[in-house]
């Protein structure tokens, strides 16, 4: 040691010879605080800085096929169906007793007959007696009555040749027995055409052109003045009862009374899924009372000619069912759109022709059918879109694509870019 060195103490130690607490500190603390910072300054310089995040995309637009709306006048047609009836069918029998002898080919079942057409025949014999018989007593009684007129003729101028003046009296001119003599004659005659008549109809004819139902008698039966022979009905016209319910009667107009104007109409097959063969028909009159069970009045419609008798239509035949639209009144300026459109809270998505852009608007019904809803709506214009594909999750303003129906089914939905959309052209 260095003599000087006693002579002048460290600075870092106090004069009793120990380090200073200052520097003690220093030089504790300063590698710690270098060591904090290059932990945290490392820490924030190894963490990556963030990409940025792509930008938010475009809203997509929705397919959907669109209808376009135009008001129009629509004629309600009410719909029903009935069963074909003949108007006069009739069950036949005889106005004469005896036994059958001949059946004729018009009256076997479905065989059709003109009026007058011999049906069947009676044995002729017992009738052609009561001819001979019945001609004989009105010869007779005409006897009687000539010998009358000589008697009578014969007292007259007996009454001359007496020498009297005066009228004889009516006994003596015989008039009661003349009066007796014609009256005889007369009830001869009567008798005589009688017999003549029995013996027309023992040859049962038709009462009118028609057609046999069902035959119930065969040869060599005997039968009565009210024994039943079978069933023919008329076929120069047919007739349907068609139903209409009450709540349907305001739409409406129906002829009272066959003075009123008939209704024309158009039947259909009731039995085919995809009716083609019709039948013009005429609604000529109304029943007087609502059926009791189900309170629905019934329409007389009548078809002229059902079995194409007279013309090359197809044959109607009697208990066919048939099935009917009939016009009632005009609907004017309404929309008419397919009930597929509308939901169950009578809503529809229309979509502006312009924006493309989609919006909901609720109906009134006024009326609707089996495939249509009619509606009126001041707010609606005409040349607006109606969505025909069902929408699921798709708010109002969306983008719409249009498309055609064979691109689509209506229970498919897509999405596509909006630029897309606002090139699609309007069906």
């Amino acid at each position: 040691m260095r003599p000087d060195d006693h002579d002048n103490p460290s600075p870092a130690l106090r004069a009793d010879g120990r380090p200073k607490l200052v520097g003690v500190l220093a030089r504790v603390l300063l590698p710690v605080i270098l060591i904090a910072i290059g932990i945290v300054g490392y820490g924030k310089l190894s963490v990556k800085k963030p990409e940025p995040s792509p930008p938010r995309p475009a809203p997509k637009a929705i397919e959907a096929r669109v209808k376009e709306l135009n008001r129009e006048d629509y004629q309600i047609l009410v719909s029903s169906q009935g069963l074909v009836r003949a108007h006069s069918q009739v069950n036949l029998t005889s106005q004469v007793s005896g036994r059958i002898q001949t059946i004729h080919p018009q009256f076997e079942e479905g065989a059709f007959f003109k009026e007058g057409d011999i049906l069947l025949e009676l044995d002729p014999i017992d009738f052609q007696v009561n001819v001979v018989s019945a001609d004989a007593q009105a010869a007779q009684a005409k006897l009687a009555l000539d010998q009358e007129k000589a008697r009578a003729e014969q007292a007259r101028l007996d009454w001359k040749d007496l020498g009297y003046t005066d009228e004889p009296s009516e006994l003596v001119r015989r008039e009661p027995q003349l009066n007796a003599a014609r009256q005889n004659l007369a009830l001869a005659q009567a008798r005589q055409a009688s017999a003549l008549r029995d013996q027309e109809r023992s040859r049962i004819a038709a009462p009118f052109d028609g057609r046999v139902l069902t035959r119930i008698i065969g040869v060599g039966q005997t039968i009565g003045g009210s024994t039943p022979l079978g069933t023919i009905f008329a076929t120069d016209y047919s007739e349907v009862r068609l139903p209409v319910s009450t709540r349907q009667l305001s739409d409406l107009t129906l002829p009272e009374d066959t003075t009123d104007p008939a209704l024309p109409i158009t039947l259909q097959d009731g039995l085919a899924e995809n009716p083609e063969l019709e039948w013009e028909a005429r609604i000529l009159r109304t029943e007087g009372a609502l059926d009791a069970s189900t309170l629905e009045l019934f329409a007389i419609a009548r078809i002229q000619d059902p079995y194409g008798l007279e013309s090359e239509k197809s044959p109607l035949r009697v208990g066919q069912p048939v099935s009917a639209d009939i016009p009632g009144r005009i609907l004017k300026d309404v929309f008419v759109i397919p009930r597929d459109a509308v939901s169950s809270l009578s809503r529809i998505r229309l979509v502006d022709p312009e924006s493309l852009r989609l919006k909901t608007a609720r109906i009134k019904l006024l009326h609707s059918d089996n495939e249509n809803i009619i509606f009126q709506d001041p707010g609606i214009e005409d040349g607006a879109l109606l969505v025909m594909t069902r929408l699921v999750y798709a708010p109002d303003g969306g983008m719409i694509f249009i498309i055609e129906d064979t691109l689509l089914d209506e229970s498919e939905s897509a999405e596509l870019p909006p630029e897309k959309g606002k090139e699609a052209v309007k069906k």
